[in-house]
């Protein structure tokens, strides 16, 4: 998944699901539709590139995996989990995949829905079917920092052991104070329309911080952090390394 422009895939293999699959793919010409050969005069005069298969779609799972980074699914939630089951890796490296119901009431991102990116497309795509995104994610459900992405639009990149990045996490979605420094990077990294969180402190420098009561520390610096703070600080720490050296 290192393209910039996301390559979307769009499956159907009923007939409703077909139909609302026509009926969205126009508003995403960029999508590739992928559907059966019984649905294939459902999709004529679309300009997206359709595939059409033949026999059973679980023969095209490992190819779909391969070739996009968001896959839609108009299909039954329960196929899709045993269809994606077997071709399951990480979440670092699994697409994003995607469930619309057969009525389009309901998008639901079923893997990768945070650092795959499908929760921010069920939100497009609900807009576009004026449907409901179902979002189970806990920082998108509570509307607070996204710990391991946080600044990934400005190219930030995470510093800290995947243990320091789950209790940190869990301490930001349980509303524990938490202290976020800045001395470097774009300030404008709040990018949700909702307040930031109260339970959020903003600094400016890690002298400011008082470390008994915040029970976490996110810290924008390009300074080194010597061995012996990130034992100090033991599993509460996570860093963010900017592009830019100074606030913006």
């Amino acid at each position: 998944m290192t393209s910039t422009t996301p390559r979307i895939g769009m499956v159907a293999i009923t007939k409703h699901g077909a139909t609302q699959l026509a009926t969205l793919a126009p508003q995403l010409p960029e999508a590739n539709i992928i559907v059966s050969e019984k649905f294939a005069k459902t999709m004529q005069g679309l300009s997206n590139k359709v595939n059409v298969y033949s026999g059973a779609l679980r023969a095209q799972m490992a190819g779909l995996f391969e070739d996009y980074d968001q896959i839609v699914f108009f299909i039954s939630l329960g196929a899709v989990v045993r269809l994606i089951a077997p071709h399951l890796k990480s979440k670092d490296e699994d697409p994003g995949v995607l469930v619309v119901d057969d009525a389009a009431e309901f998008v639901i991102p079923v893997l990768s829905g945070h650092i795959g990116g499908a929760n921010a497309y069920a939100e497009q795509l609900a807009e576009l079917l004026q449907a409901k995104a179902v979002l189970t994610t806990a920082s998108d459900v509570g509307k607070t920092i996204p710990v391991d992405i946080l600044g990934r639009e400005f190219g930030w990149k995470v510093e800290a052991p995947k243990i320091n990045i789950t209790r940190v996490s869990a301490h930001v979605v349980n509303e524990e104070p938490i202290a976020f420094i800045q001395e470097c990077g774009e300030t404008n990294w709040w990018t949700r329309p909702t307040p930031l969180p109260k339970n959020i402190h903003l600094f400016k420098h890690f002298a400011e911080v008082d470390l008994k009561y915040h029970k976490a520390i996110l810290w924008v610096t390009q300074q080194d952090i010597p061995p012996t703070l990130w034992q100090e600080l033991e599993e509460r720490l996570v860093v963010y390394r900017p592009t830019t050296g100074t606030s913006k």
